[in-house]
């Protein structure tokens, strides 16, 4: 078998696909590492220098020991494996992130460990585990070098031998870069020698870093960290290894196997053997990363605030000096995801070549390694609008402005504070104590140097033990033990303490354990603890999501008949019923959930669940389903699933007893290392020294005569006849693959940067991928939005089902201000305040307001300025620029912050209907964007950025209130217009008038109008007109609803025929209709003197379609929709409606009431208008009563239905009187009291709102009384009726009266409230 074959042949089960070793190439000696000449161009380029002059050379400011030089990967085994190819650039990129690191005797040499994880095209990962340690150079090449670039170096910078770490410059990422510029020292006190940083070869020994690593398709960390260690511990050992490392390293790469799931394994290293475990099938995936480390790290409540970021995929930087911890962290917090993943941009090791990726304008997981002592302050990144930055080695975290909170946040703390408190481990962020006279600083490679005397253990033993820190509780011998138990550096220091015979026997005592497991170390007993705290952490949050998606299956789509139609249609297909599961959840939890169900990863999640009808289930999908459909044995849909009552996990105890016995009874074991065929003297030992491997033994495989081979092989054979049958069966591979990764891609365009290469022209590439993934992103958002709010708008005008509701357009939009800021977050040149957006616009601002001086201070007039001119509503036109809703913005204290101003304005561009307009105006200033933006950036490509401002116009289709229900506490001015009908003489009024406008969140109160403000216009055929115009200014009143008018009667024109009044909201410019059409005067219509009138949104017709000059309405729009003069008792002009338009009226009023209280209560809008409006119950009612209505004028005096009423009254009155109603049963009497009374407390009230506005009155309270259905027998019963109406009358009809009674009291099962306006002045 050849070696290939040999090395691939059962590599999917093999516990580790390569062995690398990488250091420092004696041959080519001491290279600058050309990363840094790499990021020299991006710098130069980002200050808008000529990247290409840029200077390349070497920087000699630095002290040489500080520089970064090349690394090389001196050797890998096997040569390839076929799945799983080797990237030789980015393994040893990642495995050397800041290049070859050089030393003297006297720095610390303290080894270090670390992991990185590489992910391919596809999303499936690789894991890489690194032992970097240093050892002696002997090359006199290399040690001649280093002493010629340090005398350069001082021949460069006579005055200092130490050079400042970081020079002052303008740059914006100098921060980051010099954060990676050097190694950092564990120890900031520590001196370099007696220079201080300086290298003499005649003095001084040199050593170099050299790292050794394992990669693996799995991560089990602590067994790879463990074989690492070891077989750097051969090499340093005075004695040689009992065998050659070959055979080490060829057992583990070929005899190991993989553990099949739910089972244990143990293989040998050099001295000790090595056991790890795999989860079974229905538990949680492999997560071998210590969460006992990264919650002390952050604290319990921060690291809940980062899990809650990255479920609603923000940027996420995670900013520490150790690569391990970064991993630690990174790994940490996406096992908590489950049941799902990550699908964005994840480098939990960011290398120094790929800064500009924080650059990039997608939600990303990234590492970056800080420098020891860098001021966060002085850190300034590209974007920040949507950042979560997390500093680990300061246990705090910033973020982003304005997000939901992960619901039952409180409990779900105090659960997972439990769970580590039972383990000894505090909840609060940085309290593992840091008093622990260790040698090393690195997370996850804590190792005691022997060179403690036994007496400093002691000591720091007893500082432990009487640490109040540890929980202990002084001399009580149960503290101790917990202690012991839950304290891993006690267990290392116990351990320590053995090897150096301290004598602990009585604490030992105490536990009863030591040695007596099977004779396991403190090493495997920490790894037992922190395998079973893993769990039972991952548990606690997988409970969560079991708990919030138990009935997700309900709401999945599956429209698709198959897998190639399903996977072709991916993008224009509806897979999950949004709207109806939000609607099924508790309120509380909808601000998170509305969010989340957005987001990529839930996306995926349900494209994997529809793909799993055609192929087998993602793993973490089955293992989900698998513990909801356990979760429904013990409870069957219970009332509780729609509670947001806290339900704590139920499986800890046991999940933490399967991972105990599986790591206490080992299931199987590997073979021995064992001596190979080699060729003897080669690879000599030499302490200190990493010998040079013989890689024809490595690089073959053994032949295939063990029962592991044999079994492998058979499975895979079964594996690949299963694979073509799928294949025939469904569709050509290759061309799913290309339908998967597109339908994966949506809405996101990389998930893993490529480390390979990392020329100018792939970073072009990479950004022209970030524009496209953009402008599709915008396309698929604005689309959204669009179709979700359409659906809404036809459901209310009477077609299908509601699928969106405030919450979810409110998530769309917050969507969408993070898409903008985004794009103006790519390609900065240098970044200004936390908001890219924000930035760019007072730029824009500052140049527009400079134009605007200059053009006021010369003699020319004013080019693009317009006079105000009258809209075709009566109304002065705003002026509209993005300068005056900036002033908006800026004049509201209530917003504190630029990404909130940015938001802000956002919003009200969009409620305007300006949000393309305004940005395309803000982008027309191509100087402006040239200076702030880089070449590549996507603000920068006309042909997006036209197709983009494209996208944004379609949204001006839909109405949104988007500014106006957010910012419910702001000042607004109103303008208010009362326009009368069109006769000087009616038009004119000696009487005070006032107005009181009211909307859903309030009312102005009255605002008196100033006779002065009456304006007289001319139209087209200089006819003159007026209007009374008024400006005041009063808390956000949201929709308006109604508006009362009136006047005070005084005068010798007290009598006033108003059209209608328009109202403005002069930020955003929505104009309210409020028809009238009728007198306020005594003795004229009904005799009011006040009317409440019901608003509609008047349609703004553009100032630029009216050039007509007519600055007063047409007749014919006013009052705007039919008026209710057919059904008031004006003469009974217009049509009469028959006794069915009647009845169908009254229905759909009703109705309409009913439809209201079923939406959410946020989502219901105004019940006054479905009261009182046109198509309202008062309405539908009067036309009811004025059926028939013998209103006949006598005397030329109008009769209304409110004389009818009141006859009626006054009938009931007299006859109680005279003694007829107490033969009457007892409710019919109680209801003939209730109408007197009610009837009696409007006309007693000291409004003046005429006969139809009292009916008005009596209807609403009615209903809102529930007495409706109570009066109506009254009135009916009374003989005053058949004197005012005809025999033909419905009232008469006792058949429709009683299913008129029918259908008014299904309003009953509703709270109806009525607005201030309606019942002011009203005792009752």
């Amino acid at each position: 078998m050849s070696g290939t074959n040999a090395a691939s042949g059962a590599a999917p089960c093999r516990f580790a696909h390569y062995f690398v070793i990488c250091g420092i190439d004696t041959e080519t000696g001491l290279e600058p590492d050309e990363l840094a000449a790499l990021y020299q161009w991006l710098e130069a380029d980002r200050q808008g220098r000529d990247p290409d002059t840029a200077a390349t050379g070497e920087n000699f400011e630095q002290s040489p020991l500080k520089r970064t030089f090349k690394s090389k990967v001196l050797a890998h085994y096997p040569e390839n494996v076929e799945w799983n190819p080797f990237d030789q650039d980015a393994v040893n990129m990642l495995c050397m992130p800041k290049g070859l690191s050089f030393r003297t005797q006297a720095d610390s040499r303290e080894p270090q460990f670390h992991s990185f994880l590489i992910t391919r095209e596809d999303g499936s990962r690789t894991y890489g585990f690194v032992h970097t340690f240093y050892e002696e150079v002997t090359s006199p090449q290399i040690c001649s070098a280093m002493q010629t670039l340090y005398q350069m170096h001082q021949a460069e910078n006579p005055s200092s031998a130490t050079p400042s770490s970081s020079s002052s410059s303008s740059s914006s990422m100098d921060s980051l870069a010099s954060s990676l510029d050097e190694a950092d020292s564990p120890s900031s006190s520590s001196c370099r020698s007696a220079a201080c940083g300086g290298y003499d070869a005649s003095r001084d020994t040199l050593y170099v870093s050299k790292a050794l690593c394992l990669i693996t398709p799995m991560p089990f960390m602590h067994a790879c960290r463990r074989f690492l260690s070891q077989v750097h511990r051969a090499v340093t050992a005075s004695l040689p290894p009992p065998l050659p490392l070959e055979s080490y390293v060829h057992n583990i790469l070929y005899e190991v196997p993989l553990p099949p799931p739910g089972r244990s394994l143990k293989f040998h290293g050099v001295y000790e053997p090595i056991v790890c475990q795999r989860p079974g099938p229905g538990e949680l995936p492999l997560a071998d990363f210590p969460l006992g480390q990264t919650f002390p790290l952050l604290g319990v409540e921060n690291l809940v605030q980062l899990f809650n970021c990255t479920l609603l995929e923000m940027q996420i930087l995670l900013y520490s000096q150790d690569y391990q911890r970064l991993m630690t962290v990174a790994e940490g917090i996406t096992t908590l995801l489950f049941p799902f993943q990550w699908q964005h941009v994840y480098v939990p090791i960011l290398p120094a070549s790929l800064l500009h990726f924080l650059d990039a304008p997608v939600p990303y997981l990234m590492g970056l390694q800080s420098k020891e002592g860098t001021d966060r302050s002085k850190l300034e990144l590209p974007q920040e609008a949507n950042l979560c930055f997390v500093d680990i080695d300061n246990h705090c975290i910033e973020l982003p402005e304005d997000f939901p909170q992960f619901p039952n946040k409180p409990e779900l703390i105090q659960e997972l504070s439990e769970v580590l408190l039972r383990y000894g481990i505090s909840p609060v962020g940085g309290a593992p104590p840091t008093s622990v006279p260790t040698s090393t600083t690195t997370l996850g490679s804590v190792s005691v140097s022997t060179r403690h005397t036994g007496l400093k253990s002691q000591q720091a033993l007893r500082e432990l033990e009487d640490d109040g820190r540890n929980g202990n509780l002084g001399g009580e011998q149960l503290a101790v033990l917990e202690l012991l138990q839950g304290n891993a550096t006690l267990e290392r220091l116990q351990a320590l303490a053995k090897r150096t015979g301290v004598r602990v026997e009585a604490l030992r005592g105490v536990g009863g354990e030591g040695e007596a497991q099977g004779g396991r170390t403190a090493v495997d007993e920490e790894e037992l603890r922190n395998a079973k705290l893993n769990v039972q952490l991952r548990e606690v949050f997988a409970s969560r999501f079991t708990m919030m998606f138990a009935d997700y299956e309900a709401f999945v789509i599956q429209s698709a008949p198959d897998l190639e139609s399903w996977l072709t249609n991916r993008e224009q297909m509806h897979n999950f019923d949004k709207a109806s599961f939000l609607s099924d959840q508790p309120e509380p939890y909808l601000p998170f959930l509305s969010h989340f169900i957005e987001t990529q990863m839930f996306a995926t999640f349900i494209d994997n669940k529809i793909m799993s009808q055609w192929e087998e289930k993602e793993p973490l999908l089955r293992v989900f389903d698998g513990r909801i459909d356990k979760a429904r044995l013990y409870n069957v849909r219970a009332p509780s699933l729609r509670s947001s009552n806290y339900q704590r996990c139920t499986i800890l105890k046991e999940s933490a007893q399967a991972i105990e016995q599986r790591l206490l009874k080992i299931d199987h074991t590997a073979i021995h290392p064992h001596l190979l065929d080699m060729k003897i003297g080669q690879g000599k030992y030499e302490q200190g020294f990493f010998p040079k491997l013989q890689s024809d033994v490595l690089s073959v495989g053994p032949t295939n005569n063990n029962r592991w081979s044999n079994r492998t092989a058979t499975a895979q054979r079964r594996k690949d006849r299963h694979r073509q049958q799928t294949e025939h069966l469904t569709l050509d591979n290759d061309l799913k693959e290309k339908y998967m990764q597109e339908a994966r891609s949506l809405g996101k365009n990389l998930r893993q940067p490529k480390l390979s290469d990392l020329s100018p022209a792939v970073i072009a590439q990479t950004n022209w991928k970030f524009v496209e993934g953009l402008l599709k992103e915008c396309r698929m958002k604005t689309k959204r939005m669009l179709v979700e709010k359409m659906g809404r708008e036809a459901v209310e005008l009477g077609h299908g089902e509601a699928n969106i509701t405030g919450l979810e357009e409110n998530t769309l939009i917050a969507s969408l201000c993070d898409l903008l800021e985004r794009i103006w977050s790519h390609g900065l040149q240098v970044k200004q305040g936390k908001s890219a957006l924000w930035s760019h616009l007072l730029h824009y601002q500052a140049r527009e307001e400079t134009l605007e001086q200059q053009q006021a201070e010369s003699p020319v007039s004013n080019g693009p300025e317009r006079r105000k001119s009258e809209s075709s509503l009566g109304m002065p036109s705003l002026r509209e620029s993005v300068i005056q809703d900036m002033r908006h913005i800026q004049s509201m204290g209530e917003i504190k912050t630029d990404v909130g101003r940015a938001r802000a304005w956002i919003r009200l561009s969009l409620e305007k209907k300006l949000l393309s307009q305004h940005l395309k105006r803000l982008l027309s200033r191509q100087a402006l964007t040239k200076k702030l933006y880089k070449r590549y950036a996507f603000l920068r490509c006309e042909e997006e950025k036209e197709q983009f401002l494209f996208h944004l116009l379609s949204l001006n289709t839909v109405d949104y209130f988007c500014f106006t229900s957010v910012f419910t506490t702001i000042m607004i001015p109103y303008r208010a217009v009362i326009i009368p009908i069109k006769k000087l003489s009616n038009a004119m009024t000696t009487s005070n008038p006032w107005v009181c406008v009211s909307g859903e969140l309030g009312d102005s109160g009255v605002r008196q109008i100033t006779k002065n403000v009456l304006e007289i216009t001319f139209d087209s055929a200089f006819r003159p007109h007026t209007h009374i115009d008024a400006m005041f200014k009063c808390q956000n009143l949201g929709k308006l609803t109604t508006v009362q008018l009136g006047h005070d009667n005084s005068g010798l024109l007290a009598k006033w025929l108003v059209d209608c009044v328009m109202v403005r909201n002069e930020i955003t410019g929505h104009t309210y209709k409020f028809p009238c059409g009728r007198w306020l005067g005594k003795g004229v219509d009904d005799g009011s003197l006040e009317r409440v009138l019901i608003g509609e949104l008047a349609s703004p017709n553009a100032d630029e379609d009216c050039g007509r000059g007519c600055r007063t309405p047409d007749m014919q729009h006013s009052p705007g929709q039919t008026r209710r003069a057919s059904i008031t008792s004006m003469g009974g002009r217009g049509y009469k409606p028959t006794s069915a338009q009647i009845q169908e009226a009254i229905g759909e009023a009703v109705n309409s009431i009913c439809k209201h209280f079923h939406k959410p209560e946020k989502e219901r809008g105004s019940l006054t208008i479905l009261l009182c409006g046109e198509v309202g119950l008062v309405g539908a009612l009067e036309l009811f009563f004025h059926n028939g209505f013998k209103s006949a004028r006598l005397f030329q005096k109008t009769v209304f239905v409110w004389d009818f009423v009141e006859k009626a009254v006054a009938y009931m009155e007299s006859a109680d009187q005279m003694g007829d109603m107490q033969e009457t049963a007892e409710p019919l009497g109680l209801t003939c009291v209730s109408l007197c009374h009610y009837v009696s407390a409007i006309n007693s009230s000291p409004r003046n709102i005429g006969k139809d506005g009292k009916f008005q009155l009596l209807v609403c309270l009615g209903a809102r009384d529930r007495l409706l259905i109570q009066w109506l027998p009254l009135l009916v019963e009374c003989p005053v009726i058949q004197r005012m109406y005809e025999e033909s009358a419905l009232l008469r009809d006792r058949t429709t009266v009683n299913d008129l009674i029918a259908v008014l009291q299904t309003l009953h099962d509703f709270p109806i409230t009525l607005e201030a306006s309606l019942v002011k002045g009203i005792d009752l």
